[in-house]
């Protein structure tokens, strides 16, 4: 893993403890990085364990960039029982005996939720309705719904089917499962969705991250690892080198675009990093017309 470096600028890959907000994750990176110049990409539940990519010092400005279009997950789906939440801390609202389920029948529900569907994201998910947070909404108890939105499930793999003894409303299936999914998608609506194709009803039990765009749990580590010694995950240098294309420039193109000016443009729509002949990145890129400009310096002229 690398050291703090260029004014202790990059990424910290935290491996979430459940019971924590994202906003609680920041909150501790401040106090343990000694700044207050930290931000975090991606949301996570407080359910959820697992990669939440964080910002500290310049790298904040990084966050706004990444593009953190796909995500992997293992979760556990309750197939039995639905809840007000779609996962296991929200009230349940509906039973009924999963014992019946056959592995054909599971897989054919697991099949119709993969590739290109449309989802309707649970209402205690941060989509704003009218100005206001819908879970904020969903505690008032106002009544309201949500539209569907186009998602993408690149993968929907059940990896162990378990048999639950229930009581007299019967028993439950549990499966767990690892999802590779766009951006925007829920999982637990995937649990509410497969138990409401199958007539059983279903909810979350427990939802990790693995992935979250070339972020992994391998570049991760916990807030008591960070706690006996904070340190990045991945220099600033390090993290764009990671996430974006890039593109080699000379010595002299390198002062240039450290200084504000713009490079000649290569044809290139996506941004990307120029890197100088020392393999040091200097500069996120984007191109317009006659000119690459920067839409961040990633080391100054004065840290050159």
């Amino acid at each position: 893993m690398a050291d703090l470096s260029i004014e202790n600028a990059g990424l910290v890959i935290v491996d979430k403890d459940a019971g924590m907000t994202s906003h609680d994750v920041v909150s501790r990176c401040r106090k343990l990085f000694d700044t207050r110049r930290v931000g975090h990409a991606g949301t996570l539940d407080p359910m959820a364990t697992g990669v939440l990519v964080v910002g500290v010092e310049r790298a904040t400005k990084l966050l706004g960039l990444l593009s953190l279009t796909t995500k992997s997950y293992t979760a556990t789906i309750r197939l039995g029982a639905a809840t007000d939440t779609d996962d296991r801390e929200g009230q349940e609202i509906s039973r009924a005996d999963a014992t019946h389920l056959t592995d054909p029948e599971i897989t054919a529900g697991v099949a119709a939720l993969t590739g290109d569907i449309q989802q309707v994201p649970a209402k205690v998910s941060a989509i704003k309705v009218d100005g206001r947070r819908a879970h904020s909404l969903a505690r008032t108890g106002a009544e309201f719904d949500l539209a569907a939105r186009p998602v993408t499930v690149s993968r929907f793999a059940i990896r162990e089917v378990r048999h639950i003894d229930g009581d007299a409303a019967g028993g439950y299936v549990d499966l767990d499962v690892e999802v590779d999914c766009s951006a925007g998608t829920y999982i637990r609506s995937l649990a509410r969705d497969l138990g409401a194709g199958l007539g059983v009803g279903g909810h979350l039990t427990s939802l990790r991250r693995t992935e979250v765009g070339p972020f992994t749990l391998d570049h991760a580590r916990s807030l008591a690892t960070l706690a006996d010694g904070p340190q990045l995950s991945l220099t600033i240098d390090e993290a764009v080198k990671l996430s974006f294309p890039h593109r080699s420039i000379d010595d002299d193109e390198a002062e240039s675009i450290s200084q504000g000016r713009w490079l000649d443009p290569v044809g290139r729509k996506e941004i990307y990093v120029v890197i100088d002949p020392a393999g040091q990145a200097i500069a996120l890129v984007q191109e317009n017309g006659r000119r690459a400009s920067s839409v961040m310096v990633v080391r100054p002229a004065t840290l050159r």
